[in-house]
């Protein structure tokens, strides 16, 4: 199964503090929302209690939660205790699978070698933070921009998005 990885990143891959977002980008989230509707989203559970309640499970997307709590419970979401469990988690294999984090989840990712395509929203700014996107090694995938973003009265930093992938 091969895994897309969406993320929002400051400039020194900072992705969170204190199991929340170091920002608040309305036209990032328009764009993942987008870019993830009638697909998979794969979590943590971190992650997946990191979202307000209104909004959990996140609408129109398979949601899958990776946690070694055999006893967790999140409604409206599949869960799954190990990270090889995911194909057989996933309803439709037609489906693109999004990893959206967090930080493990995201190294789990990579170390599996199954990411073909990274959406990494490049946030203009340096944060305080407690957490990371893992360092990647982005010479060996092509690129391009999809989305520039100069800070105005709604998004208070300025982003690029860019989709990186690798040729199969």
């Amino acid at each position: 199964m091969k895994y897309t990885i969406i993320v929002a990143i400051g400039a020194n891959n900072e992705i969170g503090k204190d199991n929340g977002l170091l920002w608040h980008l309305p036209r990032d989230m328009q764009f993942f929302k987008k870019t993830t509707m009638d697909h998979v989203v794969i979590m943590g559970r971190k992650n997946w209690e990191s979202i307000p309640e209104r909004f959990r499970p996140l609408s129109n997307r398979e949601n899958i939660v990776l946690t070694r709590n055999l006893n967790y419970s999140a409604d409206g979401a599949k869960l799954i205790t190990k990270f090889s469990a995911i194909p057989t988690a996933v309803a439709n294999p037609d489906k693109k699978c999004f990893i959206i984090g967090g930080a493990q989840i995201y190294q789990l990712a990579l170390d599996d070698g199954n990411v073909h395509e990274m959406y990494i929203t490049h946030v203009e700014a340096a944060f305080d933070a407690d957490t990371f996107f893992p360092s990647v090694d982005l010479s060996s995938w092509q690129q391009e921009v999809i989305l520039k973003q100069e800070k105005d009265d709604k998004n208070p930093y300025a982003f690029t998005v860019k989709r990186y992938w690798k040729e199969a």
